[in-house]
C-alpha cells in the first residue's frame, strides 16, 4: 500500500468517528436544549438532525435546506387539511393516507428518495394523530414541524462548525436496496402502517400514538428483503436494544433529575448508537434504527405532551416491543420472498 492510500484511508477513518461525533452532539445539545426550553415533542428536531448527519458526509447546503424545510411545510399543511377535511369520515381519511404512503413506500423500493422519504412518512404519522387525538395541538402542529425542521439544520450545521472533517470528505454513493416488484412491497408496507394507525386511533393515549407507527415506519426502513433470518434477528435485536437503553436512561433520569446528566446520557446513547450508525457498512442503518428508536421512546418519556405522564414508562416501552414483533411478522407474512432471503 502507497504511503497516499495509507494516508487516505486514514484520513477516511478519523472523519467516520467525526461523523460520529458529530451525529452524539446533535443530538445530545438538540435534546437537551428542548427539554429545557418546554418543547411539546423534544425528540422531534434532534430526530431530523440525526437523519441529516446520517444520510449525508457534508452539510446540507442553504438552497437545499430552504426546499426541504419548505416541502416539509406544504406536505405537512397538506396533510393537516386533509385531516381536518375528513377526519369524520375515518374510511376516507385512511384511504387518502394509504395513497400516501404507498407513494413513499413505493419511492423507497425503488431506492429513491433518501432521508427525505423518512421524513415525510414520520411527518404523515404525526400531523394526522396529533390532530385528531389531541386537539389543542390542531393550531401549532405546523409550527412544531417547522421548528423541528429548522432545529434540525441549525443542529446539523452547528456540528460540521464543531466537528469538520480532516480534508476533504470521501464521497461515496450510499448504494440503496432496490426491488423488482416495487409496487408489492409498497403495498405490503403501506397495509402494515395503516394496521398501526388504525390501532393507534383507537386509543387515547397519546404518546403510544406517536411511539407505534413511527416504531413501524423505522422497522421497514431498515428490512431487506434479501436479508437472512439472522439478519433480521439483528435488525430486532439492535432496535430493541434501544428501546432497553431509552427505558434505563429514563429510570436513572428519575433518579438524578437534571439537565446535565439528560445530555451525558443522550450523549452517550449517540456515541453507541450514532458511532455506529456513521460507518460504512451495511449495519449503520440499524444503528441509525436503534438511535431513532432511543429518541423516541425516552422523548416521550420527558415529553409535556398530555397523557404522557400519566402513563407508565414500563408499558411505553412494551408498546415498542409490541411494534417491532408486529412490524417483523406483518413483514414475514406480506412481503414477496425472495431466493436470496434463505439462510
Amino acid at each position: 500500500m502507497s504511503a497516499d492510500t495509507y494516508l487516505s484511508h486514514e484520513e477516511d477513518r478519523v472523519n467516520v468517528k467525526r461523523k460520529g461525533l458529530r451525529i452524539a452532539l446533535a443530538v445530545a445539545v438538540g435534546f437537551s436544549c428542548s427539554v429545557y426550553s418546554g418543547a411539546i415533542i423534544p425528540f422531534l428536531g434532534p430526530l431530523f438532525a440525526a437523519q441529516f448527519l446520517i444520510a449525508s458526509d457534508r452539510p446540507m447546503p442553504l438552497q437545499k435546506a430552504l426546499a426541504v424545510t419548505l416541502f416539509i411545510l406544504v406536505v405537512g399543511a397538506l396533510l393537516q387539511f386533509v385531516t381536518m377535511l375528513t377526519g369524520d369520515r375515518p374510511p376516507v381519511l385512511l384511504l387518502l393516507l394509504g395513497l400516501i404512503y404507498f407513494g413513499c413506500f413505493y419511492q423507497q423500493a425503488n431506492g429513491k428518495g433518501g432521508p427525505t422519504i423518512f421524513l415525510v412518512l414520520v411527518i404523515a404519522v404525526m400531523v394526522p394523530l396529533l390532530t385528531i387525538l389531541n386537539e389543542d395541538l390542531g393550531d401549532t402542529i405546523l409550527m412544531i414541524l417547522v421548528q423541528g425542521v429548522v432545529t434540525g439544520m441549525l443542529l446539523m450545521w452547528l456540528a460540521y462548525v464543531f466537528i469538520p472533517d480532516k480534508g476533504s470528505p470521501t464521497v461515496k454513493p450510499a448504494t440503496a436496496a432496490t426491488y423488482p416488484r416495487a409496487a408489492h412491497y409498497a403495498a405490503a408496507n403501506t397495509t402494515i402502517l395503516l394496521i398501526a394507525v388504525v390501532a393507534c386511533l383507537t386509543r387515547e393515549a397519546l404518546a403510544t400514538a406517536i411511539v407505534i407507527p413511527i416504531t413501524v415506519v423505522s422497522l421497514l426502513s431498515q428490512f431487506d428483503a434479501t436479508a437472512s433470518t439472522r439478519a433480521a434477528l439483528g435488525i430486532v435485536i439492535t432496535n430493541i436494544t434501544g428501546g432497553v437503553a431509552a427505558s434505563v436512561a429514563f429510570g436513572l433520569l428519575q433518579l438524578r433529575p437534571s439537565l446535565i446528566f439528560l445530555f451525558l446520557m443522550v450523549l452517550l446513547a449517540g456515541l453507541v448508537f450514532g458511532g455506529r450508525a456513521a460507518m460504512r457498512a451495511p449495519a449503520a442503518k440499524l444503528y441509525a434504527g436503534a438511535l431513532t428508536i432511543f429518541l423516541l421512546v425516552f422523548g416521550t418519556g420527558v415529553s409535556p405532551l398530555p397523557g404522557s405522564a400519566a402513563e407508565s414508562f414500563s408499558t411505553r416501552v412494551t408498546y415498542i416491543l409490541v411494534a417491532i414483533a408486529f412490524a417483523t411478522f406483518m413483514t414475514t407474512l406480506l412481503w414477496p420472498r425472495q431466493e436470496g432471503s434463505r439462510d
